[in-house]
Order: C-alpha cells, then structure tokens, then sequence
C-alpha cells in the first residue's frame, strides 16, 4: 500500500481555522474520515492531491511532497468528487474516460483498451457512446469513477461520493470500491459505507478526536453527534 503523510497540517478559510495542527500517517488499503459539516473532513482529504495546499505543515505521499511535486502527486493520486458532473467534461461518455490518459502520451490502441477496460470495469461499457449528461445520477458517478480509475493511480480519494445517490447507486459505487486494489480514502456521512474498511479518522473542529477501527470510531464519533 502507498503511505499518506499528514505533518502538523493546518490551513483556514478566510481567517477561520478549518484543520488545526493535524498530524497522521495512512498506509492502511481503506480509510475513512468522517465529521460533522465544518470539521475539516473534505480540506484534509483534498490536501492529498493538492488540491488545497496546508497553511502550514506538509503532506507527503509516497516519499512526494505534495506542494513541491504536485504533478508527480497527482499522477499517483485520483480524485472522486461529491457531484459527478464537475468531473465530466467531454460529449460522450467514452470521450470522457479517454480525456483522462490525454496527457499519458500512449498508442492509439493502448489508450483505447485501457478506456475499454475502465468502462466495462464500472458496468457502462453499453453506455459508451451515450451523451454523458444523458446519464442518470448513479451513471454518472461511476463515469466519475472510470474516468480515474483508467489512469491507473496508486490511490483514490473520494469526497463524500454517495451523498447525492439513492440508496440502489450508493450500494453500487460501494460494491466498485470494494473491489478496488488501490488505497483508497473516503470521506462520507454516510457511516455504513465505511463499516468495513481497515481504518476510520473522526475530525471534529479541524482536529482528530478518533482514529481506530471502523466499529470503535464510528461509536465514538456517533457519541459526538448524538
């Protein structure tokens, strides 16, 4: 498994302090973090791939300083969104998957099979030449999915990625990342999603305040709110 450092990382939103002084080290395959609205949660998850850079402190990911390599970070480190539809971008719903491995540099028939495999990998392989807004909301968040996964990173990090689903497309996207080898990191409310995973880092007020297997976590966290 890849190994996600958090050193001492605090960072604010327009003064207010949204993670305070947080510090962990993640090599577990599946992690999940959870916390009120406000807690820090989705910043903390977001700092993996530079997406916000920490105030101060540092994150590293596989020996890569996440501010200073970010393009080398980003390589190994794919993101799934809460909305699907800010990660689509292209027409159709093969176009979209294949707009990932633009920058990859591969053979024609390389890229193709690999766009190929994505799509049969998350079920849409019928779908293919479908316009991707025409897709309904489970549909597009396994594009989402696809659309990262083709890249082939060492980790996935998901944000909130069931908020927006029934209960059938919620147990879908759980089910594909069940079946994922790669470390993967979510951030949800959704606490039955995270039941089985290796690990679970409550946050509260921008700090850590639980971090143990999912049973003892989420019983500590369920405290917190209840």
């Amino acid at each position: 498994m890849s190994e996600i450092v958090f050193e001492r990382v605090s960072h604010d939103f327009e003064a207010e302090l949204v993670v305070d002084d947080v510090s962990l080290v993640l090599r577990e395959r599946r992690v999940g973090i959870v916390g009120a609205n406000g807690s820090g949660k989705s910043t903390l998850a977001r700092m993996i791939n530079g997406l916000v850079t920490p105030a101060s402190g540092r994150v590293v990911v596989d020996g890569l300083d996440v501010a200073r390599q970010g393009r080398e970070v980003r390589r190994r480190v794919g993101f799934v969104f809460t909305n699907a539809d800010n990660q689509i971008v292209m027409p159709t719903v093969r176009e979209d998957v294949a707009f990932t491995l633009r920058r990859h540099r591969l053979e024609k028939a390389d890229a193709a099979a690999r766009v190929d495999a994505a799509l049969d990998r998350v079920g849409l392989t019928d779908l293919a030449e479908r316009p991707a807004h025409r897709l309904s909301g489970g549909q597009k968040q396994l594009l989402a999915i696809a659309s990262v996964l083709v890249a082939a990173p060492a980790i996935v990090v998901a944000d909130e990625p069931t908020t927006l689903l029934d209960a059938r497309n919620a147990r879908r996207v759980a089910e594909h990342f069940e079946s994922l080898d790669q470390q993967l990191v979510v951030v949800s409310h959704q606490l039955e999603l995270l039941e089985s995973f290796d690990r679970v880092v409550v946050m509260e007020a921008g700090r850590v305040v639980a971090d143990d297997v999912p049973g003892a976590a989420l019983d500590a966290y369920r405290a917190l709110i209840g």
